[in-house]
């Protein structure tokens, strides 16, 4: 172990220290101290306030005034939004004002804007009114018109380009007035509009509710009307209801207003429509005028608003969050001070401790504000600085888990192995010459995609733009190892190794191929493509490449927990865990990993299968014809020896241990209190006794058995689920073998140029959307869990929690 000691420390594998903090502000500085550190952004305040409500913190009412401000600026944006206002994104340069100013101004803005929208929503209410009218005067006329047998073609038609000088007091009289006076024959009737969706149900009920006693006319209104509610466009229908009775008429008006018609007079006489309709035309005409005149105002008045809209949001974010903080705070027993606890880095205690300095100079305060660090018993919370490149990383591992406090860092490795393994089950270089170039993409408008709003998808593949980059160099780098670009192999590295038999090669593909040089330089000779043995030869060399990465990866696992125990200097599990665990994955599956290699160095033909099974069934019987190695027999009785005895290693001295430890750490400690009346163990949560009480052995013998036999299972379980490399590369090389054969090579047998076109374009599509797209994902998927379950359950707990310290940065990515 000497040399291990020698290492140096795993500094960039570990989270960075952290310190628990106390800070002591007067009440002077603490709004502007905490504002500066929200600018720093490296301090996560504890709540010491957890058992009040929001409405019993100290600073509620500051907090209630920026959550009214909050709803003036989400009124003003929505306001913006609909009237279709550019607003500009760098907003002109203002004077700064302070928060009462700017309460004092969005006051007056949203005053100002409710106004002009009751004005407005008025005179639209108003203009529809009159807008309906029209409509009904126009087609009611006619289907009045035409009913009167004296009636001439011409009068029939109303003049919608005349209007009157003459202008009507208000048309609410009209408005008002929606029967006409009987007739001779003491038939009266009702217009009106109604919306075309209910035009048969109201037809219908107006029928059964008097009996037949009416007559229905209707017509199309022609134009669409907007509803005065949603404010969409809707197509209506103008309707004409003859009806004879008081009691009639009461049922229909009832009937009107409850499907929502609108009824408006129309007279029987052609002079007098002609006059109406002459007087709404004017009215209209008149209010468009006025409503474009109003819509102007309002979206200057908007315009002056959105210039500051986004520096006011965020401006009103910040005041907010430093109240936030400041209510996670707590006065003093003089109540002239806040007293805040929190952690922070290390590194930044001295970066604070200058921000604290400059709140303190900058308000004036002649008490400075008080900075030191404390000792508890909490864990740290769990904080790595990451850049753009191994941020997609770092959250890959904490959608798993956050880890423990200084525990070491699985995404430093799975910056390598994640992209690794992807490749292995994605390997073709064409298709990950494909994912480079939209990785370049990515990355070269890395600038413009940062400051634009995304979809998700687009969102999820830019904040990943570096792991695709690596997915796809690893990618083209087994592509060439596999030596498939789109399915085809290319003599890139020199001839092939093999040669047919005779110079027609009539026999290439049933009675196979001689070696006639030395091996093919770097991969898979391009000459086992299509040959009779090219599936047998492939699916042996992935298989086995499988099982070697697995074994590799899951001892490489294992290798870390013992770098974490050494840190945390628990020799306990170095002896009981680690050493067991090693021993049990390599008698078994590190033997045959040796077996795999050994065969590929001798060229022998033993079966591992029958190697394996019979290691068991039979371990000291004759390998016969599989002996790879001499005192190869010997060796797998020792190695079944240790796997057999690894099993209650990993499972018995761990939890006896632990109970003898615990025993002698608390020896003699409960007799302490013992004739004293000043303090009752049992009182204390945090006593000898309680403590004491707290270690059952029966629950730390269960966990560790639970651990021994999940890890004696998983190891079989883990190795075989690295299987799915071999399963997945072959299935994304027989799927490319399909569309390039049955697609394109079969639609460029034709000599037509518009069956090789379809082919080519199918053969394009099939090949972006099921190979890149469904294929990638796929294998980033099990890439996923691969890690996730078989590689990270060695040795990483993720049961931390993050750290997350006050930031004015991460305010502009709030949505709300």
């Amino acid at each position: 172990m000497g040399l291990l000691d020698r290492l140096p420390p795993m500094d960039h594998l570990r989270s960075e220290k952290m310190c628990f903090v106390q800070l002591i502000f007067p009440a002077e500085t603490a709004r502007l101290a905490v504002t500066y550190l929200g600018e720093v952004g490296l301090i996560q305040f504890k709540d010491l306030n957890e058992d009040k409500s929001p409405f019993q913190r100290i600073f509620v009412n500051q907090v209630k005034r920026c959550a009214e401000m909050s709803r003036k600026l989400k009124f003003f944006s929505d306001q913006i939004n609909r009237a279709g206002v550019r607003s500009s994104v760098r907003p002109a340069l203002q004077p700064e004002i302070d928060l009462e100013e700017l309460e004092a101004k969005l006051g007056e803005h949203e005053h100002e804007l409710l106004e002009m929208n009751s004005n407005s929503g008025t005179l639209q209410q108003r203009y529809n009114e009159l807008f309906e009218f029209k409509l009904v005067l126009s087609k009611a006329g006619r289907i009045l018109a035409a009913s009167q047998n004296h009636a001439t073609p011409s009068d029939l038609e109303l003049d919608e380009h005349i209007y009157d000088k003459e202008v009507d007091e208000g048309n609410s009289y009209l408005l008002e007035q929606g029967i006409q006076g009987a007739s001779e024959s003491g038939v009266r009737f009702v217009s009106g509009i109604v919306l075309k969706s209910k035009a048969l149900a109201f037809e219908t009920m107006l029928f059964r509710s008097t009996r037949g006693n009416m007559f229905f006319n209707q017509a199309p209104a022609g134009e669409p009307v907007t509803d005065p509610i949603s404010g969409e466009e809707v197509e209506k229908t103008v309707f004409v209801v003859y009806f004879s009775g008081e009691q009639t008429k009461a049922i229909i008006l009832r009937i009107c207003a409850s499907f929502g018609a609108s009824c408006y007079p129309v007279p029987e006489e052609i002079v007098k429509q002609r006059q109406i309709f002459r007087e709404v035309s004017s009215r209209l005409s008149d209010l468009e005028v006025t409503l474009d005149a109003g819509i102007q105002h309002r979206n200057k008045a908007l315009e002056s608003v959105g210039s500051q809209l986004w520096r006011w949001i965020i401006m009103v974010k910040k005041e907010k969050a430093v109240y936030d903080t400041l209510n996670m705070l707590n006065f003093d027993v003089t109540k002239k001070c806040l007293v805040g606890e929190g952690w922070c880095p290390i590194f930044a205690k001295s970066q604070i401790e200058d921000v604290l300095q400059r709140a303190t100079l900058h308000s004036n305060s002649q008490v400075g504000i008080i900075f030191h660090e404390m000792d508890t018993i909490d864990s740290p919370p769990t904080y790595f600085r990451t850049d753009k490149f191994t941020n997609a990383y770092q959250e890959i591992v904490d959608a798993y888990g956050v880890g423990r406090y200084e525990e070491i860092n699985p995404a430093v490795y799975s910056v390598i192995t994640f992209p690794f393994l992807f490749a292995v089950m994605f390997g073709d270089w064409g298709h990950g010459i494909c994912l480079l170039i939209g990785a370049l993409f990515l990355i070269l408008r890395e600038k413009k995609l940062s400051s634009q709003k995304l979809d998700s998808f687009t969102e999820m593949a830019f904040g990943g733009r570096y792991v695709i980059l690596l997915m796809a160099l690893f990618s083209i780098y087994c592509g060439l190892i596999y030596n498939e670009f789109f399915s085809v192999p290319f003599h890139i590295f020199g001839k092939s190794a093999y040669a047919c038999r005779d110079n027609s090669c009539s026999d290439a593909h049933t009675a196979g191929l001689i070696k006639v040089r030395d091996p093919y330089p770097f991969g898979v000779d391009p000459s086992w493509r299509g040959s009779r043995s090219e599936l047998p030869f492939l699916n042996s060399l992935k298989m086995k490449m499988s099982i070697l990465m697995g074994v590799s990866q899951m001892n490489l696992g294992i290798l870390l927990s013992y770098f974490d125990a050494k840190f945390h200097k628990n020799a306990l599990d170095i002896r009981h865990q680690f050493i067991p665990q090693m021993i049990f994955l390599n008698s078994l599956f590190g033997y045959l990993a040796l077996l795999i290699l050994i065969k590929w160095c001798t060229g022998s033909k033993a079966d591992l299968y029958h190697v394996m099974i019979y290691m068991f069934l039979d371990p000291a019987g004759d390998l016969g014809e599989n002996e790879l190695f001499w005192g190869q027999r010997g060796l797998q009785i020792i190695l079944l020896v240790l796997a057999l005895i690894a099993v209650p290693w990993m499972l018995f001295p761990k939890p006896f241990i632990l109970r003898r430890l615990h025993k002698e750490r608390f020896q003699g400690h409960s007799y302490r209190f013992l004739g004293t009346s000043e303090m009752d163990p049992d009182s204390e949560p945090d006593s000898a006794r309680s403590r004491h009480d707290d270690f059952n052995f029966g629950e730390v013998f269960v966990h560790q058995m639970i651990h021994s036999i999940e890890f004696v299972l998983g190891a079989v379980s883990n190795t075989a689920s690295y299987l799915r490399l071999w399963a997945l590369s072959l299935a994304h090389s027989e799927l490319s073998t399909v569309f390039y054969e049955k697609l394109l090579l079969l639609a460029w047998g034709y000599d037509s140029l518009i069956v090789r076109s379809v082919g080519l374009i199918v053969f394009a599509f099939a090949t972006a959307f099921i190979l890149l797209g469904m294929e990638s994902l796929s294998a980033f998927l099990h890439a996923l869990r691969l890690h996730w379950v078989e590689f990270m359950n060695k040795f990483y707990h993720g049961d931390g929690y993050k750290f997350k310290p006050f930031s004015f940065a991460l305010l502009e990515d709030d949505e709300d």
